[in-house]
């Protein structure tokens, strides 16, 4: 596949990182010659000095043969305007861009379509970053929540404690546990390192365990892994910026949130905005706010300004001050892996919720939905199976008949609206829906092309 990524940036890199090394032709398009040498240094790619915007640049690109522009550049107005050019000059057949501005956003229905500004995938970090801490705040002690399947079936990543009944006992034990209960361990990261599980499989204390089964039964597997947290009531959110008022509005009837905010003339905006959440004017740094608005009461913390640095030095204080979680937004992804785990709960990357999203779009085969793992090392993807046992390497077949490259388990089949759990005599028919868990993101080549219609039959 032949793609031109616009924005050299971290989401531009990553994706472009993700891409080079599965037999595709891509192109880096930023006005940042420094940002290009780098990324050629590191990478299979092609690079090119220039705006992504202007026809020019876009001709030398190789729109001409394009399969696909991915606009991630810093600018929305020039996201937009190189999708439009991509359509109108080059007819690239499929055209994604970034865009942040809420303005936008809400008009999105009038504004992105081929009569207006010809967009096919509009990508929001913002609104994915709320969805994703909405699936968090549900189930108190997860530290990744991902849905399938239009939520049928829900991939939950959770930290096993001892006082779970599951700790210290082998997987198999699950169906004694839950015995009406039909779930699918996926993957078990144990001092960092990934272990394929399987049914003698004994669970330690602090391994990070990810597990699949339907919505409707996900609380009743966490207990068996840790003593299930009371729900969440008590919120406080440091940054009102785009994502926490987003967020504010979509939680503040269901949770008591409180917004801490600096910018006086942004808490007024934000007063105006919501209907049951208070506004504080002052920094989320302020020890002395934070013990006057009875933070060691506080059951989630979230940090979501747009300093990296604030957001780390406000969570550990509210941290060491007694909130109960905290869950902090982290811009740059070297910082991730430094802070989450010790007095930070959960570290979220906006970076990785978009590639995330840009990767179900890129992908080859039927894949439908995408999500990056443990930063970039993981990929959970769900595909869907089509033909018969002449033109399909799945359809027909038994999970344990299936090519699978190491480190990839299939995980559960939805069928209609039926969630079907997977073991190694269930049979894949067309049309499931399988959710697979690949431990290296190495080997999602070979699992894009199990699904790829006629591959490796003529």
């Amino acid at each position: 596949m032949r793609i031109i990524i616009l924005g050299g940036g971290q989401v531009g890199g990553t994706l472009a990182e993700h891409l080079a090394g599965e037999e595709n032709d891509i192109t880096i398009v930023d006005t940042s010659s420094s940002r290009l040498r780098e990324l050629q240094d590191r990478l299979d790619v092609r690079t090119l000095n220039g705006s992504g915007s202007h026809p020019q640049v876009l001709a030398k690109a190789g729109a001409e043969d394009a399969d696909m522009l991915v606009a991630v550049t810093n600018s929305d107005e020039i996201n937009m305007i190189a999708c439009q050019v991509a359509y109108s000059l080059f007819n690239i057949p499929t055209r994604i861009a970034r865009v942040r501005e809420p303005d936008y956003l809400t008009r999105d229905g009038a504004l992105f379509s081929r009569e207006a500004i010809p967009v096919d995938v509009l990508i929001s970090p913002e609104s994915l970053v709320t969805r994703g801490i909405k699936r968090l705040l549900q189930y108190p002690g997860a530290l990744q929540v991902l849905d399938f399947a239009d939520g049928k079936v829900q991939l939950v990543a959770v930290k096993a404690r001892y006082g779970g009944a599951l700790v210290g006992q082998r997987i198999a034990a699950l169906r004694e546990h839950l015995p009406g209960i039909d779930m699918r361990v996926a993957a078990i990261f144990r001092k960092e390192q990934p272990i394929m599980p399987h049914g003698d499989t004994v669970i330690e204390a602090e391994d990070e365990v990810f597990f699949i089964a339907a919505r409707s039964n996900i609380r009743l597997v966490m207990a068996e892994l840790r003593r299930l947290d009371r729900p969440y009531k008590r919120i406080i959110i440091a940054g009102g910026g785009n994502i926490g008022a987003r967020l504010a509005l979509s939680i503040e009837r269901k949770y008591q949130v409180k917004i801490i905010e600096q910018n006086l003339t942004r808490c007024e905006q934000l007063s105006q905005q919501l209907l049951t959440a208070t506004i504080l004017h002052g920094s989320a740094s302020n020890r002395e706010l934070l013990i006057e608005e009875n933070i060691e009461a506080t059951d989630v913390f979230l940090a979501l300004t747009n300093d990296d640095e604030a957001n780390v030095m406000a969570s550990m204080l509210a941290k060491k001050l007694g909130a109960r979680t905290v869950i902090t937004l982290i811009n740059n992804p070297a910082y991730v892996d430094l802070v989450q785990g010790g007095l930070i709960d959960i570290a979220l990357s906006p970076q990785q919720s978009t590639i995330s999203a840009l990767l179900t779009h890129v992908r080859r085969g039927d894949v439908v939905a995408v999500h990056s793992l443990r930063r970039g090392a993981a990929e959970a993807l769900e595909a869907i199976a089509h033909g018969d046992m002449d033109s399909s390497r799945v359809v027909g077949r038994r999970v344990d008949e299936l090519p699978l490259p190491a480190g990839a388990t299939v995980g559960a089949l939805v069928r209609g609206e039926e969630v079907i759990m997977a073991h190694h005599d269930t049979v894949i028919t067309d049309g499931d829906h399988v959710i697979l868990f690949v431990a290296d993101k190495k080997a999602v080549r070979s699992v894009e092309k199990l699904f790829q219609l006629g591959f490796g039959f003529v």
